[in-house]
């Protein structure tokens, strides 16, 4: 029900999803009335009497609208019918719902939001935290980088991807001190043996492919994942700009269309669509909410190939193996001392 194109895009979407996939089966969450005459073999209809707007609070989310298609949704995952949720609908609702209704796994403070950016390598580059958390501690970055390895792990089959730090330069000086500090946490975490920590790398790196994962706080990757979004929206209007206008216009357009074209179908986010909440007791996928079909058939993808190859356990099991250096770093800012451990001397940074 959520997003700008509910439920007929979402519903085509779907059909689409099962028609490709015969060992799945999808549960419909929304309006009897809105979902009435839509069936498949293999989907079922779940009534929601309640629908979470764009612009509700996260107060009438979590607590009015206790019947809401996207808490029932996320409900589904708790007890187990369904294995991953996907949602077009208000973000910080649907996070605010999955880490009220699913909890946090042990070890991670707040779920991160992992999609992924098209880079010159003709593969995908993970970043993350791309909007559920504008202020950060390097703390948090630290857990981010944990929980993006295990997704990249299981969706790319890479056992130990690689993992940058955002930052304005590549040099161990550059950056305030939160990102210092952060760097410090991954060269530990990375001496451990928890994450494969490449050092720092900047906003064009993550167009170059140098690394499987960038690492930032929330406000950051949000404005990055929208200025991708604008520069696929700013090439299709020039090819269509280009065939519209004069005769000179269309001539450069027959010349040059070959590669604007390419370009634009490898920067277009819808087949890029659908980020994963790291970090809860269960899967859950954040669609855009202008997604079309394409983009919401992307989305349900990415969800399908997380339950299938196991991201949850895989999760678990990375952040079980860093669970004493993340408790450690916890505890010692929490007692107001250095968030960096032992092994960084005195190079550590004390709590922010």
């Amino acid at each position: 029900m959520g997003g700008d194109h509910a439920p007929e895009v979402r519903l085509l979407a779907c059909r689409r999803f099962l028609d490709k996939h015969a060992d799945s089966e999808l549960l419909l969450i929304g309006q009897e009335g809105a979902l009435q005459g839509w069936s498949h073999p293999r989907a079922r209809l779940v009534p929601a009497s309640e629908v979470i707007e764009m612009d509700d609070t996260l107060e009438v989310a979590l607590r009015r609208k206790k019947n809401s298609s996207m808490r029932i949704c996320i409900e589904q995952v708790k007890s187990g019918q369904a294995q991953v949720a996907v949602s077009a609908g208000n973000t910080g609702a649907l996070m605010a719902i999955s880490r009220y209704v699913l909890k946090t796994l042990d070890g991670i403070d707040r779920p991160a939001i992992a999609g992924q950016m098209p880079n010159v390598t003709g593969g995908v580059t993970t970043m993350l935290d791309l909007g559920a958390n504008v202020d950060c501690t390097p703390e948090h970055l630290l857990q981010f980088a944990v929980m993006g390895s295990a997704l990249v792990s299981v969706l790319q089959n890479k056992p130990n991807p690689s993992v940058g730090l955002l930052n304005i330069g590549e040099e161990v000086i550059k950056g305030n001190e939160m990102i210092k500090k952060t760097a410090e946490l991954l060269r530990a975490a990375s001496q451990a043996g928890d994450l494969n920590f490449v050092g720092n790398v900047e906003g064009n790196d993550i167009f170059k492919g140098n690394t499987d994962i960038v690492v930032c706080d929330g406000f950051v990757g949000n404005v990055a994942l929208k200025t991708c979004e604008g520069l696929a929206a700013m090439v299709s209007s020039l090819l269509k700009e280009g065939f519209e206008k004069n005769i000179f216009t269309r001539l450069a357009y027959l010349v040059s269309a070959p590669v604007l074209w390419g370009f634009k179908r490898r920067v277009d986010h819808r087949r890029h669509n659908g980020a994963a909440l790291l970090g809860l007791q269960g899967l859950v996928f954040k669609s855009h909410g202008s997604a079309d079909a394409l983009a919401f058939e992307t989305a349900l993808n990415r969800a399908y190939e997380a339950a299938e190859n196991g991201l949850l356990a895989r999760v678990h099991e990375r952040i079980a193996h860093a669970l004493p250096l993340l408790k450690s770093v916890s505890e010692t800012d929490l007692s107001g001392g250095s968030s960096a451990p032992e092994a960084l001397g005195s190079h550590g940074m004390g709590a922010a």
